[in-house]
């Protein structure tokens, strides 16, 4: 087995003949939390989609414990261990907390049900429904979550519907989690809750974790290890005081 959890080799992507990123090689080690930053267009999220199966790679390949992921599709991708969030966030408004989490957990076969059990309503289905609800209010202890388990998504305030989201791919039981902008429009207390919740991620499930930040405060004080994009290809990678004061990092956020 690879001893990276997540390992690109000269991953990219054209459109149209445009190349949106070239050339990406990230080795994530188990239990890192490390940052992906960058200015806005510089193929972030585009590497995101192209780790999940959004996007198919025009060039190179990606593993994940050494398996090779090309050419999965999103739930295959899901399955093998890879959840995401957003950056704008996608909930399901109109069901509860605890539901949302528990659609996540339906990824994972210790909590499958035929339909026919289901339609039915025969015992392993309530069993089923009883051990995921208990499942669910554990991983919404973690996030702070409990109290609002029976409250509509779409009624969390903003902070809360972030560490929803978060918790819903945490259900999955990945191996990888990848965090898009997980900071984006939350006050200071907010990011420091953020902050608190992804660390405790890491030691409580010895999750490996991705990011996208714009917040360099942010990056730079949880992350173990950075890599820099600029128009779709890499110029720094390293530890958050090396990479940030890598001259072409300086240049490619505040110009010369």
């Amino acid at each position: 087995m690879s001893e990276f959890v997540l390992e690109t080799k000269n991953l990219g992507i054209s459109f149209g003949g445009l190349k949106a990123v070239s050339n990406v090689d990230l080795q994530i080690e188990k239990g890192e939390i490390y940052g992906l930053i960058g200015p806005n267009g510089a193929g972030k999220t585009t590497v995101f989609n192209l780790i999940t199966g959004v996007y198919r790679p025009t060039e190179g390949t990606f593993y994940l414990n050494g398996k090779e992921l090309l050419g999965l599709s999103q739930e295959k991708i899901n399955h093998a261990g890879i959840a995401r969030t957003f950056q704008n966030i996608r909930l399901f408004n109109n069901m509860t907390v605890a539901r949302n989490v528990m659609v996540g957990l339906h990824n994972r076969p210790e909590f499958k049900c035929s339909m026919l059990e289901s339609l039915l309503r025969l015992p392993k289905h309530f069993k089923t429904e009883k051990a995921m609800t208990e499942k669910a209010m554990e991983i919404l202890e973690i996030f702070g979550l409990e109290e609002e388990r029976n409250t509509l998504a779409c009624n969390l305030p903003y902070g809360k519907q972030r560490k929803l989201e978060i918790a819903r791919a945490l259900a999955t039981e990945p191996k990888l989690l990848l965090l898009d902008e997980p900071a984006a429009g939350m006050n200071p207390q907010e990011t420091e809750d953020l902050r608190k919740t992804v660390q405790l991620l890491r030691e409580k499930f010895d999750i490996t974790i991705l990011l996208i930040e714009h917040d360099l405060k942010f990056v730079s004080g949880i992350c173990d290890k950075i890599m820099v994009l600029n128009f779709g290809t890499v110029i720094a990678k390293g530890t958050a005081k090396e990479a940030l004061n890598n001259p072409e990092v300086i240049k490619a956020y505040i110009g010369k």
